[in-house]
Order: C-alpha cells, then structure tokens, then sequence
C-alpha cells in the first residue's frame, strides 16, 4: 500500500508514502496541479500534494479493483477504469463530479487519450475489445474495435506525426495496430510468449515498446512493424512502460523492481553547411542561419541565441542528414530511403532506396543497400558496384571511403578503383575543401592524413585491377592524435574539432600543435 516516486537520474527515493493498507495498481501524476492520483484495491483514489505529500481528496471511485487511470492534457479531468466494468471521469474543478461511460461487458483494463483529438479516448477490456468514446457524448461508445481472440489489457495512441493509428496488446499473446480513422487492422505483430501487459508508441522516436508476462521487452519498429530488439533483465514478468516526452529515458516495472534504458541518442541530427544549420527531429525538419548573428554582441562562452525555422515535414523519419558540398541541397535518409531537397524552399528534387548516403565534392552521391554501392546524380543511377569483403559504412569526399571490421579502403568516385586500403576502421572521415588533407576520426585516437592527388592520378590513369591496396603513396600521416574526436570540420588547411570533453581545438600547419579554445553553445 506504499507508493514510491524516484528521481530516475540519481536512482533515489524523492518521496515514500502510505497511501492504503491495500495493494496499489494505477498511479498518475496531474502537474498541472502537482497532485498525483493512485488507485487501491479498497477501490478508492487518493489525491495527494507530490510536494507536500498531504492527502488533497479521496474518495470511493469504484465497486471494484480500479485498473487504469489517465489525465486529460487540458482539461480538469481525471479518468479511471475498473474490474466493474465501467470507466468514469472525475472533474476536480466540479469537486470531482462523475460522469459515467458503459458499454464493457468484462474488466476494463486501460485507459488513454487521443492526443489528437482531446474529446475522445480508447479503453480496452478483457471482453476483447477496445472501444473509443465521446468525451462529450458519455451514453454509449463512438465504436468498437474487434479482433483480439482473448481479453485486451492495454490500448495507447501515436502522438508523433500523422499517423491515425491505435495500438493494443492483448492475453493472446499478439499486438495490434489499428487505423481508428478506418477502423481496420493494419497488422498483428507476434513474438511475445504470454500475455501481453502493456505497450506504448514512443513519443518522439518511432518505436513501439511491449510488455509481457513472458518476462520480456521487445521494441518493435513503428514504421516498418519489424522486431527490432528483446530485452531480458531477469526480473519475472513486465507489467508497465512509459517514455519521457523529448527525451530518451523509458520505465519498465517488473515483479521484481523498476528498470530505465535509455533509446537513441542524447545529441541532435543536424549538419551545417555555409553558416547554413539544418536540423530533424523525427521527420520535422528545421533551419537556422548562423550569418544572421552579431558577433559583437555575443561574450566568449556563452550561449548563442538560436530561432529555428521549421521548414516542413520530411516524406520519412529522418536518421540522418547531410548538405551537398555546394549548401544548395541536403538529403534525409530514413532506415532504407532517402529524399533530396533544396536548402532554399524545401523543395524535392530526388529519392529513393538507400541505408546511408554520402556526397562527393560535386553533386554525385553514394548510396548503400543490400552490400550494393550505387552512384547516383540527381536520380540518374550511373553505377553500382559491389564488394568482395562485407562493410560497415560509406564516407563522402574527395574519394568515397569504405569502412570494413579493420580497414577504410578508398575508391575513384568515377572509376570505382581502389585509389587506397588503409588499415584503420575510422567512425568518421573530415575531408578539407581541396581534397589535400583528411582527418580520420577512430575510437579513442585520430590520424591527419596529407592526400598526394598529383601520384594518385597517375595511378588511375592505369590502375591495376587486381590490386586490394591501391597506391602506396597516396597518403602519408602528418600528425596522430591520442584522443578522440566528437565531430570536426576543416576550414582550408586548418581542422576545428571538438574533442571527448567537449573543448573545441583546431590544428594548424604542417607538424600542427593543439590549442584549446573556449566552447560557444548553440
């Protein structure tokens, strides 16, 4: 009958509370009230203060276990759900005035609001539905939502996008996704072992993440519906998940405890070009234009004022960006796609099929799909090519690079032959603007290479075929740096990088030393 509420950063106890001498199910915390709701099995809800802890209300919510409770975003509202198969909404402004929504013939099991329509909401029960209601039109539900052959125990819906989907888990082992504008069921997705406890559409990233008595979390691609990982942490059955808003913490509650993982990456997905910023956050693409500040006004360190402009909506879920040499485009590729589109008006010019894409100097790009090179201009293929060893990455540049397990090897963007095998697997390439000097980014160190392009096209003027090297002087190493890079960007010969601890350096000159300059913030 305890309730508990961590700080998931510090992994303490912020507050311990009784709140019943029985056992607790749902709990919701209202902020715009600082209040937060919990549900006992004496079918009671308590308010409390989550500052204070002082008990705001109670009161006798239902004839039986309360399962479910959800908070409307805007509204003074409180919803809960139960094993008497009725769902109410409780008014705080009204001294929690009730209305009632009947329909459920078995234990209403979930609960969750359309964020895209805040009059309606989903609720699932074990009578193997999920029905959608009118906030506003209490009587009877909207419509019902079949196909699960057992009980429905958790129904959530895709905030993130446009997508009018509806996801449900249910004790025959399946998740479905549903398109509640049609009323149809896109697909069954099936891979749990036992019943399926909860599941939830992350809310800026497009994953789903499930839930079962199984003991398992598995996290499933939101776009392509594909099983994308199976998490195990060894404490009996999961029960519950919930993600953190613009962020990339997730809780998963298990018999045994609590877990937080962490999904994607704390660092944002942008490239600059020009004094040009593009930026993605899910398929939403963003501009800012750094010539527009007044270097006078801005003081070492601190923190530059930034206005993104949001250009529009990508046709997918952005996992990269890159400019084109020239700034005048920039691609957004996705897990197996990619568009093209002007810098100036969004406009698009190209796509296609491709996991990675790179640019040359010029306005031929690379892209990489099922172990095939393909070299493309505009949306003209010219070549593709594949390899005899299996890679892990392509890089852009003066020579388009090509990561192995061990090694970058380095081909002719026009001719496709090996212009260099280097025996380092780099995580990033810096070429600077006249292809004379690349920097290769390693885990923990870096090598500044000096490019000999006069020897290299004598070499391709008559390459040997049967050579898995390349020429031997194509490059020689003029500098190697005991620590990692973060990201790098040549300016003529000088090459400005941010190192591990986050210090912004540059290298200048032949044999160049390192200075440390202080960290603008953007």
């Amino acid at each position: 009958g305890y309730a508990n509420i961590y700080d998931f950063n510090t992994q303490g106890t912020v507050k311990s509370f009784e709140v019943s001498s029985t056992p607790i199910r749902p709990a919701k915390f209202i902020p715009q009230k600082q209040w937060v709701a919990v549900g006992s099995d004496d079918f009671f809800i308590r308010i409390f203060n989550y500052n204070t802890m002082e008990k705001v209300k109670e009161f006798e919510a239902h004839s039986d276990f309360i399962r479910s409770l959800a908070v409307h975003p805007s509204l003074p509202y409180l919803f809960s759900s139960s094993d008497d198969f009725s769902i109410k909404m409780w008014d705080w402004d009204k001294n929690w005035d009730c209305t009632k929504f009947e329909g459920h013939t078995h234990f209403v099991m979930g609960l969750c609001i359309n964020p895209k329509d805040l009059n309606s909401f989903a609720s699932a029960s074990l009578d193997k539905t999920i029905k959608v209601w009118g906030i506003s039109t209490p009587g009877k539900p909207l419509y019902s939502l079949l196909g699960h052959e057992l009980g429905v125990n958790c129904v959530d819906y895709c905030a993130s996008g446009d997508k009018p989907y509806l996801v449900s888990g249910s004790d025959d082992f399946t998740i479905k996704v549903w398109d509640y504008q049609t009323k149809n069921c896109l697909v069954t997705l099936e891979g749990h072992k036992d019943n399926v406890s909860s599941v939830i559409f992350h809310p800026d990233l497009p994953v789903l993440i499930s839930t079962s008595e199984d003991n398992s979390v598995k996290i499933w691609n939101a776009m392509t519906f594909k099983l994308e990982n199976t998490l195990e942490y060894n404490m009996e059955r999961a029960w519950c998940t919930n993600a953190l808003k613009e962020a990339s913490m997730v809780a998963l509650g298990y018999d045994e405890g609590t877990v937080v993982i962490k999904l994607g990456s704390d660092y944002p997905l942008a490239d600059f070009s020009n004094g040009k910023v593009i930026a993605a956050k899910n398929s939403q693409i963003f501009s800012y234009n750094l010539k527009l500040l007044q270097p006078e006004q801005l003081q070492n360190g601190e923190k530059v004022p930034s206005t993104f402009k949001e250009l529009g909506s990508a046709d997918l879920y952005a996992q990269g960006l890159k400019f084109n040499p020239s700034g005048q485009n920039f691609a957004v590729y996705g897990e197996k796609d990619y568009s093209i589109y002007t810098a100036r008006g969004f406009k698009s010019i190209a796509y296609g099929q491709g996991v990675e894409l790179v640019w040359s100097k010029g306005e031929i790009y690379a892209v990489s799909i099922d172990n095939t090179i393909k070299i493309i201009k505009g949306s003209q293929e010219l070549t593709s090519f594949k390899l005899g060893f299996p890679y892990e990455n392509i890089f852009g540049g003066e020579y388009l690079g090509v990561k192995s397990e061990d090694s970058i090897t380095f081909f002719d963007w026009e001719t496709q032959a090996i212009v260099r095998r280097i025996e380092v697997a780099p995580k990033a390439v810096y070429w600077n603007d006249d292809g004379t000097r690349v920097a290769l980014a390693l885990e923990e160190s870096a090598y500044i290479l000096s490019c000999n392009k006069e020897a290299i096209t004598t070499y391709l003027a008559h390459p040997d075929p049967n050579s898995e090297e390349g020429i031997e002087t194509a490059f020689d190493v003029l500098l190697e740096l005991n620590e990692p890079i973060a990201s790098g960007i040549w300016v003529d010969s000088c090459f400005i990088f941010v190192n591990a601890d986050l210090k912004l350096c540059y290298l200048l000159g032949k044999k160049p030393s390192v200075i440390t300059l202080s960290l603008i913030h953007i």
